[in-house]
């Protein structure tokens, strides 16, 4: 039996069950189309029952000793070290990602599991003075209670772990809901690997569904205090508001319109490299992915002959075969909005240095050129394999084209002066940024989050202990307080 049959079921306060939906969420492969699994969607009621189970479990693993709590997630980083061939296998076959891809994810979860083990015991308190003589002030960092996390396609197995797990090694329960592309990476395989460790029931609990079954329940229910989400501006937008109206916290991981700047010192070989990758890694289907690369004038046509050429040469097709480099988009649906994005730049007088073909669900690289200023590709997020080339002129201009965008999560610099490079990272409206390197990282410890419309909050490390905690004060009078009245 393999995972898609196993895991095709909701998880709540330890049970494998059935969703009681009317219809069915079909899995399949997004480059063969062959159907995986099907997953009766999770009702309003079974949010409800979820929630409740997290709520009751909750209670007893937020007290539970920190040290005890991390022995759970030792045990998960041998279960996945144990079963990577296994799991490697499912998330190809779920998400269409490469071999590169899928053992670039395994790795990164594994570091997002042991910085939990360590953030379990982070959750340190204060003692303040007090103006008040005989008074002392403690601060607590305690669990917010229930997590709800909604969890994105791309990175499902990681970015689902990467809130999950240190709600839980912070004493919170949760309640996660994946991507309808991906439910068992981004839920059945979260769900069962943490059972085999011992977790106990109902701290983690996941539901397949679809907003078109439960609406805002994931979001509204009273049982939640915090909302992690990962995925598009537009959802999240969403996400904040419903949040913000039933006064919860979020955390809003969303999309990025990054750029990949060479500077007229660069090393254009390396520059190049960098750029390739940080465009094209999932098939461009990554928020902190280059979708614009901007060229000093000086290095403009160096670059770009060796860039296209580069692109030129990576091969589109099987994600299993270790030779391809860009393998399907999630579905059909993904493929033809992206040509049509491709076909619409062309039309409004873009020049197509390579115009990439589309096959079902694969879609060749293409790299565009010229586009005028107004052009929606330059402000927008593009999720798949095509890259905008943009020339400028010095720093100022560089500096200038690079903020013209709503969104700012990632960007890179490329330039032999390290302290250039600095310099001009910090005039750069974004959450991260990178010199002399590609746009694509993370990082268990690093601050993780964007700026303007690329999200809210932060991730990894410490931020998550401001993310899934909370801070009470509670204040002690060992002498007498004197009262006015």
């Amino acid at each position: 039996m393999s995972y898609f049959d196993e895991l095709a079921y909701q998880f709540i306060d330890g049970e494998w069950r059935a969703g009681s939906g009317s219809w069915d969420i079909v899995d399949f492969n997004p480059y063969n189309g062959e159907k995986l699994t099907s997953i009766p969607v999770a009702t309003v009621e079974e949010i409800d029952q979820a929630y409740r189970a997290a709520e009751r479990a909750q209670r007893e693993w937020g007290a539970t000793n920190p040290y005890a709590r991390r022995l759970v997630f030792e045990r998960v980083l041998r279960i996945i070290d144990d079963r990577e061939a296994e799991l490697a296998e499912t998330i190809a076959a779920e998400v269409g990602g490469t071999l590169v891809k899928v053992g670039f994810e395994l790795h990164l979860a594994r570091e997002f599991l042991r910085e939990a083990i360590q953030l379990a015991l982070r959750a340190e308190g204060r003692i303040l003075p007090s103006p008040i003589d005989g008074k002392e002030n403690r601060l607590y960092r305690l669990p917010v209670g229930v997590v709800g996390v909604i969890s994105p396609f791309n990175f499902p197995f990681l970015l689902s772990l990467k809130s999950v797990a240190p709600a839980i090694a912070l004493g919170n329960a949760v309640v996660l809901k994946p991507h309808q592309n991906t439910p068992v990476c981004g839920g059945g395989l979260v769900a069962k690997i943490f059972e085999e460790a011992g977790l106990p029931a109902g701290v983690l609990n996941v539901v397949v569904t679809d907003i078109a079954e439960i609406g805002d329940a994931l979001i509204e229910h009273p049982v939640p205090k915090t909302i992690s989400f990962t995925g598009s501006e537009k959802v999240g937008r969403h996400v904040a508001t419903v949040a913000a109206a039933n006064f919860k916290h979020s955390v809003l991981e969303l999309g990025g319109n990054s750029a990949l700047v060479v500077l007229d010192d660069a090393d254009v070989d390396y520059a190049v490299d960098a750029a390739v990758f940080s465009r094209f890694v999932h098939q461009g289907q990554v928020c902190m992915a280059a979708n614009r690369v901007l060229v000093d004038r000086s290095v403009e046509r160096e670059f770009t002959e060796k860039f296209v050429a580069r692109v030129a040469a990576l091969k589109v097709g099987d994600p299993t075969d270790p030779q391809t480099h860009i393998g399907p988009l999630i579905n059909e649906g993904q493929a033809e909005a992206i040509t049509s994005l491709v076909d619409r730049a062309v039309a409004d007088g873009a020049s197509a240095l390579l115009h990439g073909e589309t096959r079902g669900t694969l879609v060749a690289p293409s790299v565009l050129s010229g586009l005028p200023d107004d052009s929606p590709l330059l402000q927008q997020e593009i999720f798949g394999p095509v890259v905008v080339l943009v020339p400028f002129d010095g720093d100022e201009e560089a500096v200038r084209l690079t903020n013209a965008t709503p969104y700012g999560l990632s960007g890179a610099v490329h330039t032999k002066d390290i302290e250039r490079g600095v310099r001009f990272a910090k005039r750069i409206e974004t959450g991260m940024f990178h010199v002399n390197d590609a746009t694509v990282h993370d990082e268990p410890i690093v601050p993780f989050g964007g700026a303007k419309s690329s999200g809210v909050g932060r991730l990894n490390g410490d931020a998550m202990v401001e993310a899934f905690t909370t801070t009470k004060w509670i204040s002690i009078q060992h002498g007498r307080s004197q009262f006015p009245f």
